[in-house]
């Protein structure tokens, strides 16, 4: 693959463009404001990655050695450039959101993404649980921003819901991260939770918000924010959700780290198939 297209993790970017979509699937509104919204948070997603990769070459020539930075196909300082030039591409969008939709709201929240992605990067990643917070507020943020985008009164509450799910169990799933890569972290000098207070406290904490977000999901139903579909669905991915919490409870060691961060990824997946089948 090339390294440029590498390093965006276009499918971690595509994940955060689906909330947009989920958003206009339950509001059953297509539009050019809803296509540059996704297009905006695939660029702003990329931006994030990229970034951070710039900011990480010492952690990921431990961790993640095979990366296009690390391994030397993209230089420091053409990844920097990348970066600023997808965050530039991401604020044009919001720009266009919010002159044709009168709303300038869009326009605002892309810019805070601006500063709180580059912060989080270059100096918040390491910083203990705000890090991890971080992560977890910008992924609930795509939510809110489809419903400014969309600009309905009722589907911007919806929207709301919807990330506030995506925060806690994001948020989860970076505490979980962090055990997993707590070698490189120490090794760059990081004070992430796992390495100030060992693994078996914030593997409590991780299956706290993954038990809370699990038990909060039939709300959507209960609601009537989704239909019966979802719940359906959403009981895969519940199951899985709390399987990871266990095996993360149990366990700390990296490769079960890694197992349990894959899964929650996947759980998550499943989340967004049923928002969609729950919207029908």
């Amino acid at each position: 693959m090339n390294p440029y297209i590498e390093i965006l993790r276009p499918g971690n970017a595509l994940m955060g463009a689906i909330s947009i979509v989920l958003v206009a699937l339950i509001d059953k509104t297509f539009t050019l404001p809803v296509l540059l919204a996704m297009i905006a948070v695939f660029f702003e997603t990329a931006a994030g990655n990229v970034i951070n990769d710039y900011f990480d070459y010492n952690i990921d020539l431990i961790n993640k050695p095979e990366r296009p930075i690390p391994s030397g196909r993209i230089s420091l300082k053409n990844g920097r450039n990348y970066g600023y030039l997808l965050f530039l591409a991401g604020t044009i969008c919001g720009f266009l959101i919010s002159y044709l939709t009168n709303n300038w709201i869009p326009f605002a929240i892309v810019l805070l993404a601006d500063v709180v992605l580059y912060l989080y990067a270059s100096k918040l990643k390491s910083t203990p649980l705000i890090g991890n917070l971080t992560v977890g507020f910008m992924t609930g943020f795509g939510f809110v921003f489809a419903g400014f985008s969309i600009n309905n009164p009722n589907i911007i509450m919806t929207s709301i819901y919807l990330g506030f799910f995506a925060f806690v169990m994001t948020t989860a799933r970076e505490i979980v991260k962090d055990i997993e890569d707590i070698e490189g972290d120490k090794a760059d000098g990081a004070k992430t939770l796992p390495i100030l207070i060992g693994e078996k406290k914030p593997a409590i904490l991780a299956f706290i918000l993954i038990i809370v977000d699990c038990a909060l999901c039939p709300a959507l139903y209960y609601y009537h924010i989704f239909n019966f579909y979802y719940l359906i669905i959403i009981t895969i991915a519940v199951i899985l959700f709390i399987y990871s919490a266990i095996l993360i409870l149990r366990n700390q060691d990296r490769r079960t780290a890694s197992k349990v961060s894959k899964y929650l990824k996947i759980g998550m997946l499943i989340a967004f198939v049923s928002f969609i089948f729950g919207s029908l």
